[in-house]
Parts: C-alpha cells; structure tokens; sequence
C-alpha cells in the first residue's frame, strides 16, 4: 500500500490562510502540516498577539470573520471600546473573543510552554486536526528602516 505523500506548505496571513484552507480540505490531516510566518508576531498591551497564526487558526477552525479579513467572526468590541474610554491604545483592532487567545497564549508562554506547544494547544482546543507550526519558537520581527532613520514595528506601518 503506497503512503500519500506530505505536503507542507508555508504561510503567512489571510492568503496563506485562504491557501491552507483548500488544501486542508483536499488532504488528510496527517498529510499537511503548514509552517506559519511569526516576524509580525509583537507584544501589545502585555499580551503576546500572532496575526499569520491566529488568521490560519481562525479560518482552518470556521471561526474567521469573512467581512473583515481577519479575526473572529461575530465579534465583539466592549474590551476596545472601553479601553479607549479610559485613554488606552486602540489603535491595534482586539476584539473580545481574540483577546481571550492572546491571554490565553500569553500565559503559556509565561508558563514556561514555546510557542510551538502554546499553538498546537490553542489549534486543538478549536478543533484544528492540521498540524500548524510557527516557523520559529524565537522571538523575531519584522521591522522597517525609514530613510529617516526611524524604525517602525511591522504592524505599526501596516
């Protein structure tokens, strides 16, 4: 009996999300595993967020918000909503039912868990059979250098 071959696919965010989808539907679990950009990950408000890994867990798991592109479906903005109430940092667009991953993330990774073990955690508990990884458990970013010579975190440019 001759074995499927792997597939392995790389990807970042909405496209590769998009991409993964329609192989994952067109595969077996066991047979996809796909590796996720992590140099747009960064820390915002204490909690530690991965825009190209939640957007694949988000659309692998049925739980993306179509309108927008990104997030969760049938979100919520009280959290938002009132922290820019208060005088907070609202620039970064946290719904309610995505800040729970980003705690929830935030103290694995306090606890002592990489990021590896904190994703497949998160993809498990919403019913993700691919096998997603980040591409490292290290800490990098994607920074841009202004000819001015000021330097703007990824996220703060897009």
């Amino acid at each position: 009996m001759a074995l499927e071959p792997q597939c392995i696919a790389l990807s970042g965010g909405v496209g590769g999300a998009k991409l993964a989808l329609g192989l994952s539907l067109e595969l077996a679990a066991d047979r996809l595993s796909v590796i996720v950009n992590t140099g747009d990950d960064f820390d915002h408000l204490g909690l530690r967020v991965c825009p190209d890994l939640d957007t694949l867990m988000y659309t692998l798991s049925g739980k993306a918000n179509q309108e927008l592109g990104w997030g969760q479906a049938s979100e919520t903005w009280s959290f938002l909503s009132a922290l820019s109430d208060l005088g907070g940092e609202d620039w970064f667009k946290l719904g309610d039912r995505d800040l729970a991953t980003h705690v929830l993330r935030t103290q694995m990774l306090g606890s002592g868990s990489s990021l590896t073990d904190a994703t497949r955690a998160l993809m498990t508990a919403l019913g993700v059979k691919t096998v997603v990884l980040p591409m490292t458990d290290d800490r990098v970013a994607t920074e841009i250098h202004c000819q001015s010579g000021e330097t703007l975190a990824f996220q703060h440019y897009f």
